[in-house]
């Protein structure tokens, strides 16, 4: 076997690891949490139809940021293990910009509050 017989690989090539990394980027929890106010959430549940997106954009679950076929696969996804730890998740508020201060030293910190999240309703 020669010196450039195999292949390399893309262990140097750091555009292509960071195209790999943001394919598996999900929404982050705070932007998550703009999304679940109600004039927001109003909004992503009656989306216009978008052939370009699974299920034209008529199945979305709010609490995870996806897209679903059909009805049937979103009540299979609101039973599943990822969907309940991203409720779990969202019960904490997010972080402020007046907690960081807080905890800078500026002011007095207050631990973030515990919420009820529920799954969203179905649409029949």
């Amino acid at each position: 076997m020669t010196r450039y017989s195999r292949k390399k690989g893309n262990h140097g090539y750091s555009a292509k690891r960071k195209q790999l990394k943001m394919r598996k980027r999900t929404r982050d929890l705070d932007e998550i949490d703009v999304d679940m106010r109600p004039e927001n959430a109003k909004q992503l549940l009656n989306q216009k139809i978008d052939v370009d997106v699974p299920g034209c954009a008529q199945y979305y679950c709010i609490h995870c940021a996806r897209y679903f076929i059909d009805n049937h696969a979103m009540k299979e996804h609101f039973r599943s293990k990822v969907h309940k730890r991203r409720l779990k998740a969202l019960e904490t508020e997010p972080y402020t910009q007046k907690e960081a201060e807080a905890a800078a030293g500026i002011g007095n910190y207050t631990a973030p509050k515990k919420r009820k999240v529920e799954t969203q309703e179905l649409k029949e």
